[in-house]
C-alpha cells in the first residue's frame, strides 16, 4: 500500500476522524502500520458542527481502537483537536464553533518532533514512491535521511539486493502545497522528487558514490485480486472510445506500471488478453475508469481472487467490512453477508436508528456485492472494507447469482413501450434509446 511507505517518510500522522461515524474500517489499517513505525498520533475529530456530532463516543471509539492495535502508552496518550473543514477553523474545546486553524497549526509545532535527520554525513535517499512524466522521464521520490544534494550531482543507486549503479540527478523538485517546484538544494529531512535516473525502484537506495550504504528494504504489498483485460470485440466496439487495440491498451498498462507500483500486469494464455492483478476491486476499478475517461475501450472478466498454498492449504483473501445501516435494513443486509460466508465480529446500535456491523469475509464474497447492498438499504447504507489477511479457502459457490438475467433476441434501440412491460420481470439495465444487440444482457430477472 502506497500510505504504508509514504508514512515512512512522516514524524507523525494527524488521525482524521468523523464527529458522527468515528473510525472506519480504512482508518484501522492505516492506523495499524503507523503504530508499527512508532508515530504518534494526533486525533482531528472533523465535522464538529455536523447535526448530531458526538465527539466524546468518537474519542472513546478511537481509544478502544488504538487499544486493540497494540498502541504504547505514549500512542494512547493522544492530544485531541476539533476542526471543521468546511467551517474552517479548529479547537481544543468541542464547543468552540469559530476562529481559524490556529489550534491546529501550534498542537503539530508543540507535539511533532523534528525528523532523525544527519545534515553532516554523506548523502542518502531512500526511494518511497514512484512517479513518470512524459517530460521529465521516471520520477523517485523519498525523504533525505542524511547529507546535502544538488542538481547534477553523480549518485550511486543501491538496489534491495545489494546491486549498484552510478547515476546522475538532473534535477530536484521540492513540495509546494500539491504544486513541485525546482530547487537547487535539498537538505536532510527534505521530502523531495528526483529525475534522472531510469529503472529506479521501491526501496533503491540513492547515496553518495564514496558511501554507498544501502537502507532497509521497504514492502510492497502483493495483489489480491485479478482480471484479463482484452480487445472489446462486441458489436458496441469502436462507439465510444478511440484507443481499440491491444496494443494501444498494453501500452496504457506499461505506463501504469511506471507509477502503480502495486499493480501485476502479465500476458495470459490467450496472446489478445492480459491478465491485471492489484490490491482489490476497488484499485482496478480506479484503473478502469481512468482509462475510460482517457478513451480506451476494454473488455474485461469477471473478477477472480489470487489464491496461495500455505503450508500445503489453499488460502483465500479476507477482508474486513464495516456496514453502516439504518437498523430496518440490518436483518437483510446480514443474510446476505452470512451467505457470502461472512464471519459477523461486531455489532452496535446507536441513539440514531443505525447500525455499524462488522464482518470477515472472504474477498470472493465482497465480488458483486456493493450494488446489491446499495438495494438492499435503498441507497442509505455505507459499506467500506480492507483486505485483512490470508486464510484457508473457503467452499467454490461463494458470491453466485442468483438471478436470471434478461437477454436482447435481436440487434438495434430499447423502446419505451418495450421496456414498460420488461420492468415488472426484473432490474433493467438499458433505457430507451439505447442501442442493443442479440444476446446482450439487458436486465436482472426478478425470479431465481
Amino acid at each position: 500500500m502506497d500510505g504504508h511507505r509514504v508514512l515512512s517518510m512522516a514524524d507523525s500522522c494527524l488521525l482524521l476522524v468523523d464527529a458522527v461515524d468515528g473510525p472506519m474500517p480504512q482508518t484501522r489499517f492505516v492506523t495499524q502500520k503507523a503504530f508499527e513505525l512508532g508515530l504518534k498520533p494526533i486525533v482531528v475529530v472533523n465535522k464538529i458542527d455536523r447535526p448530531g456530532a458526538r465527539p466524546d463516543w468518537v474519542i472513546d471509539q478511537t481509544f478502544e481502537l488504538f487499544d486493540s492495535l497494540g498502541g504504547t502508552d505514549e500512542q494512547l496518550d493522544f492530544p485531541i483537536v476539533y476542526a471543521s473543514a468546511l467551517g474552517g477553523y479548529a479547537s481544543l474545546d468541542d464547543r468552540v464553533t469559530d476562529g481559524d486553524m490556529t489550534p491546529l497549526f501550534e498542537t503539530i509545532v508543540d507535539k511533532v518532533p523534528a525528523p532523525p535527520a544527519d545534515p553532516e554525513g554523506p548523502f542518502q535517499i531512500q526511494v518511497t514512491t514512484l512517479d513518470y512524466s512524459s517530460y521529465l522521464g521516471q520520477i523517485g521520490i523519498g525523504r533525505v535521511r542524511r547529507g546535502t544534494l544538488k542538481p547534477n550531482s553523480p549518485v550511486t543507486v543501491v538496489d534491495r539486493d545489494g546491486g549498484r549503479r552510478n547515476a546522475r540527478v538532473l534535477k530536484i523538485l521540492g513540495f509546494q502545497g500539491l504544486d513541485r517546484i525546482e530547487v537547487g538544494r535539498a537538505a536532510a529531512g527534505d521530502i523531495i522528487a528526483l529525475t534522472g535516473m531510469d529503472g529506479l525502484h521501491i526501496s533503491d537506495t540513492i547515496c553518495d558514490p564514496s558511501h554507498p550504504e544501502a537502507l532497509t528494504p521497504l514492502t510492497v504489498d502483493e495483489p489480491t485480486v485479478t482480471m484479463t483485460f482484452e480487445v472489446n470485440k462486441s458489436p458496441m466496439a469502436g462507439k465510444e472510445g478511440k484507443y481499440l487495440t491491444s496494443r494501444q491498451i498494453g501500452e496504457r498498462l506499461e505506463r501504469e506500471l511506471k507509477s502503480n507500483v502495486a499493480l501485476r500486469v502479465e500476458e495470459a494464455d490467450d496472446p489478445d488478453k492480459l491478465r491485471v492483478s492489484g490490491r482489490g476491486l476497488l484499485h482496478l476499478s480506479v484503473l478502469l475508469e481512468t482509462m475510460r475517461r482517457e478513451g480506451y475501450e476494454v473488455a474485461v472478466s469477471r473478477p477472480s481472487v489470487i489464491e496461495r498454498e500455505i503450508d500445503g492449504v489453499k488460502h483465500e483473501p479476507y477482508e474486513y467490512l464495516v456496514a453502516d445501516v439504518n437498523s430496518e435494513h440490518q436483518g437483510a443486509v446480514i443474510e446476505r453477508l452470512n451467505e457470502r460466508r461472512g464471519k459477523l465480529t461486531d455489532m452496535q446500535p446507536d441513539e440514531t436508528g443505525r447500525v455499524r456491523i462488522a464482518y470477515i469475509i472472504p474477498a470472493r464474497g465482497l465480488i458483486g456485492f456493493r450494488s446489491e447492498f446499495m438495494s438492499l438499504t435503498s441507497g442509505t447504507g455505507i459499506l467500506t472494507h480492507v483486505f485483512d489477511h490470508y486464510g484457508p479457502m473457503g467452499p467454490a459457490n461463494i458470491a453466485q447469482r442468483r438471478n436470471g438475467v434478461m437477454i436482447s433476441q435481436g440487434d438495434g434501440t430499447a423502446v419505451a413501450y418495450a421496456l414498460f412491460n420488461l420492468q415488472e420481470r426484473g432490474s433493467l439495465f438499458v433505457t430507451h434509446n439505447d442501442p442493443v444487440y442479440e444476446g446482450m444482457i439487458i436486465g436482472i430477472h426478478a425470479r431465481d
